[in-house]
């Protein structure tokens, strides 16, 4: 019986992909970790657009935290464009080793 016990259990590890191939050090996942990169430039940029509408409106918006704000968005936007064309770089040059 541990004989059958074993093997499906073999059959089950072979037949699912390992998830620890894909963690990092860190534990997570390169598409977590992506995700949450994401979610922190949108964050930086719903703060901005808010800081703006604040001084706009002029309830208690202060220029110079709207322009650091402003500028936070700018600089993690551009970030994440330049991880965004290094990853479409590796994809293309995988895919150009393949043929």
């Amino acid at each position: 019986m541990n004989d059958i016990t074993i093997q499906n259990n073999l059959e089950s590890t072979l037949k699912e992909p390992s998830k620890t191939a894909e963690k990092s050090i860190t534990g997570k996942t390169f598409q977590e970790t992506l995700k949450e990169s994401l979610e922190k430039v949108n964050t930086l940029q719903k703060e901005a657009d808010e800081a703006v509408k604040k001084l706009a409106m002029g309830n208690g918006g202060n220029i110079h935290e709207t322009m650091l704000a402003i500028e936070k968005a700018d600089i993690s936007f551009r970030m994440m464009m330049q991880v965004r064309n290094k990853i479409v770089e590796a994809y293309q040059e995988v895919m150009r080793m393949q043929t």
